[in-house]
């Protein structure tokens, strides 16, 4: 089989092997990183980028080991990074307190995971609280009491 890229396209293949890499666990700073699946196929399509042309893209340690060099790291792959990284913070932050919320106000009692419709709205509705709150003063108002409710 035989593909073919221009040398935009083989830049944003980098570029997403690198969120894809990110992703699953590996860190352009620290090569101990690199998830051990992927290692080879890696440095099998790093070893392109001369000859489509990008080899300002990637640098060679002491080591022979390919890697990104900032000029792709830095660039709109890490704002991709950066954007995922606060979408899911917060995400996560509302949905987990919200949560909490509705397993205290439903008490104990509560054995089963899945929800009402009720319950699912009420779960809704504290979300959408939440997400009021953190849009307009993100962690400003967030106080966390050690060892319980105050």
């Amino acid at each position: 089989m035989k593909v073919s890229f221009t040398q935009k396209e083989y830049t944003r293949l980098l570029e997403l092997a690198h969120l894809g890499l990110w992703m699953a666990g590996a860190r352009p700073d620290d090569p101990a990183t690199m998830p051990e699946r992927y290692a080879d196929l890696n440095q099998k399509l790093l070893a392109l980028a001369e000859p489509f042309g990008c080899a300002d893209l990637v640098e060679v340690d002491v080591n022979g080991q390919s890697f990104l060099n900032e000029k792709l790291t830095d660039g709109p792959a890490a704002e991709k990074i950066d954007r995922f990284v606060e979408d899911a913070f917060w995400s996560e932050l509302v949905s987990r307190l919200a949560e909490r919320d509705l397993r205290a106000e439903l008490g104990p009692t509560k054995l089963t995971e899945e929800l009402t419709e009720d319950e699912q709205d009420r779960l809704s509705t504290l979300e959408d609280n939440y997400w009021r709150e953190f849009e307009g003063k993100g962690v400003d108002h967030l106080v966390l009491l050690r060892g319980g409710k105050g």
